[in-house]
């Protein structure tokens, strides 16, 4: 019998596990994840209110529950956890599914403003993620402070993560409390007082990176009306003649002629998309940032965009940077520092040119933070058909026994499925004593409490 170690749950870590024992009827699969939740950036990453693509856990969980698949979390990996050496004395094959575990910074003076916020960090307060709790600005806990005291947001990047923190600071609380949404957010978001979100991107709207179907939900929010400057639009060449984009792009294209064409409306929330917008430095006011300077951008011929030395100041007391995902480097694994990955042939682990007999990566940190969730399948699979070609390499080595049992030997207490049930029984719980569907536990205390209630 074949073990292979897959870290992390996500929908990445899950298709593998899936490939895994479909393909082979002699291998048996831990997926391990140091939350004690499953699922990834599908429970901590698409937004609460997109309810169909969240019930992609249903075919995740179907993964998990196989019979020859166990799901151990709350196992980090790593210097402060497991050490990576001693997950491959316990299996014969480890693969690394971790994402990119960070966002890109725009490098620009006053990013660090009171106010200035990743959206990943704003994404995981809404989500509920349960290190977020745990952020501090300035030595203080400030997991409450991104909506409060401001009238004005901007949104920096144009992909669907900025639609998604777009949308949710115009949503109001009737369309969010049957949402999974944890209670302190929907708090902070009903009694929120902005009432203007910019959508900004350096480059036109036929680079926008986000899908025609996101971009539209932002014209079905009740009292919200969204606007396009046409002079903006018009500074990009594909505009006035988008017959030779890619259908998804001439789509995108469609819409925003669209509202640009609209005529005004009165509507509480104001959602502006603005183009041809670079970010130079952000403003401060009162000790927090107060504005967004901007520099007027024109396309430069080639694919790109050069500066024109005029600038824009737009007023915003929360500034949210979403320009993109980036893999972070693993203790004991090489990493290419250029592009956020680990190096690898097939998924096959590259150490200084060679592969690393046994370790294998899959998803973000494998080939970058591109594509859709569906992405992340043929990507687990290309990976899993290069472990099974090893496999009778592998399985030469004799290992210590069940790696389960060593773990728990060295101090180490996974979570266990039923572990995980016990959680999602208390935010079941907790959303009924609410009024509420099912709500999550935000933090790490109360998920473990959760756990270890099931065990009395």
């Amino acid at each position: 019998m074949l073990r292979v170690a897959v870290v992390g749950s996500g929908p990445s870590g899950c298709y593998t596990a899936q490939s895994l024992v479909q393909l082979d009827n002699d291998v048996c699969v831990d997926v391990l994840d140091r939350l004690p939740c499953p699922y990834g950036l599908v429970r901590y990453g698409v937004a609460p209110d997109h309810e169909k693509i969240k019930s992609l856990q249903n075919n995740l969980r179907t993964v998990l529950e196989h019979e020859r698949v166990r799901f151990l979390g709350g196992v980090r990996i790593g210097p402060d956890g497991v050490p990576g050496a001693r997950l491959r004395e316990l299996y014969h094959a480890v693969v690394y599914c971790v994402g990119a575990a960070t966002d890109r910074h725009l490098g620009i003076p006053g990013e660090e403003l009171p106010g200035s916020w990743s959206a990943t960090e704003f994404v995981s307060w809404y989500s509920g993620h349960p290190d977020f709790p745990e952020h501090e600005r300035n030595g203080a806990p400030d997991h409450d402070g991104f909506v409060a005291g401001a009238n004005s947001a901007v949104v920096i990047g144009v992909g669907n993560v900025a639609v998604d923190v777009t949308r949710m600071l115009a949503r109001g609380a009737t369309e969010l409390s049957p949402t999974d949404i944890p209670q302190g957010a929907l708090t902070a978001l009903a009694a929120s007082r902005v009432t203007d979100v910019d959508m900004v991107g350096r480059r036109g709207p036929s680079q926008a990176r986000f899908t025609t179907k996101e971009l539209r939900e932002l014209g079905s929010l009740p009292d919200t009306e969204v606007t396009v400057d046409a002079r903006e639009l018009e500074l990009d060449p594909a505009y006035a003649d988008p017959s030779g984009l890619p259908a998804p792009q001439r789509r995108n294209v469609e819409v925003l002629r669209g509202w640009a064409e609209a005529p005004p409306r009165a509507a509480r929330h104001r959602i502006r998309l603005r183009f041809f917008l670079r970010p130079v430095e952000l403003l401060a006011e009162a000790g927090r940032v107060g504005a967004v300077r901007f520099e007027r951008t024109v396309p430069d011929g080639r694919g790109g965009v050069t500066g024109t030395g005029r600038y824009e100041d737009i007023a915003a007391q929360l500034v949210l940077r979403s320009v993109g995902y980036r893999g972070v480097p693993l203790e004991g694994l090489p990493f290419d520092a250029a592009s956020g990955t680990v190096p690898h042939l097939g998924g096959r682990v590259l150490r200084e040119g060679a592969v690393s007999p046994g370790e294998y990566v899959a998803g973000w940190i494998k080939r970058g933070p591109t594509g859709v969730i569906g992405t992340n399948r043929p990507c687990a699979k290309e990976t899993v058909t290069s472990l099974l070609e090893d496999a009778a390499a592998l399985a030469r080595r004799e290992l210590p026994g069940d790696p389960l049992t060593a773990l728990r030997a060295d101090g180490v207490e996974p979570v266990e499925w039923p572990g995980w049930q016990s959680i999602e029984r208390a935010e079941a719980q907790l959303g009924a004593s609410l009024g509420r569907g099912v709500v999550k536990l935000p933090d790490w205390q109360s998920l473990m409490n959760a756990v270890h209630g099931s065990a009395h």
